[in-house]
């Protein structure tokens, strides 16, 4: 297993124990991280996102696969997190494909990618299924998950 993968298979292992400050050790300092949902975020933000995802975690599993270098800098997997949305009480399986860029023994670069209209469907029900494909309803997803974050930020200082 290439020192990349080793770095996959324990960011992914912690996170199915909520172990967000495993999690964080895998990464760089200037972490630079995307997805559908929280958009480009950098460093202590992303490092705080996943502490935030895990303390408010709700019946919650995740599994991971296909660990696969791409050469010696990039590497992908695919993971799927099953939990209860908290603010409607739906369950959610989201499948994620991520896709990881390392230097140092660290991760530097991390992107996931899924359907926030996927992700909507289940999380929020009928509105979901009705308005998720729209952009501005993503928008209202991804400007309420922003909030959450700074407020969860903001409580840390």
């Amino acid at each position: 297993m290439s020192s990349n993968a080793q770095v996959l298979e324990k960011f992914y292992t912690a996170f199915s124990k909520l172990d967000y400050v495993t999690m964080n050790s895998c990464y760089s300092d200037d972490i630079v991280f995307f997805d559908p949902v929280f958009g480009l975020l950098r460093g202590d933000e992303v490092k705080l996102m996943w502490e935030m995802l895990c303390k408010n975690a709700k019946d919650f599993s995740l599994t991971f696969s296909d660990i696969t270098d791409l050469d010696e800098e990039y590497s992908t997997c695919r993971w799927v997190a099953t939990y209860t949305f908290s603010a409607t009480g739906k369950r959610v399986v989201n499948k994620i494909k991520a896709n990881m860029r390392f230097a140092d023994g660290k991760i530097v670069e991390h992107s996931d990618g899924f359907s926030i209209h996927q992700w909507s469907k289940q999380a929020l029900g009928l509105s979901g299924v009705l308005f998720g494909w729209n952009s501005f309803f993503q928008n209202k997803i991804k400007n309420k998950a922003k909030r959450n974050l700074l407020t969860f930020m903001q409580s840390k200082t």
